[in-house]
């Protein structure tokens, strides 16, 4: 019983609320891609590969604001670097990075503040 008040108090606690934030990248080089790294406000993510044509997904928080930065080594030995759109604590959403052919890549953020 006193262990069921507790978690009530603690969910009740002002400030808990975490805000949901989702991260999409997919691949659309034609080729498969390595060593793929997104920076975000505080924290990073990322894979060791990614095929052509493969979508990566991670739900995150974010801490602080900041631009994202995304990296990987391109099919042919490359690495491939672009700084996107600045992302704020408390925003909800997504954002979804397309990485396209030649190193270009888009940045598609549906935001909420």
């Amino acid at each position: 019983m006193k262990a069921a008040i507790l978690m009530a108090a603690v969910l009740l606690i002002p400030g808990c609320h975490t805000h949901p934030f989702e991260i999409t990248v997919e691949n659309r080089t034609g080729t498969p891609i390595r060593l793929l790294e997104v920076d975000y406000p505080s924290a990073s993510f990322g894979a060791d590969k990614l095929a052509a044509g493969e979508l990566f997904r991670d739900k995150v928080q974010l801490r602080g604001s900041g631009a994202v930065k995304v990296a990987y080594t391109a099919g042919d030995g490359r690495l491939m670097q672009s700084t996107g759109v600045e992302l704020a604590e408390r925003e909800e959403g997504r954002l979804e990075i397309v990485l396209l052919a030649e190193g270009k890549v888009e940045f598609h953020p549906q935001l909420t503040k």
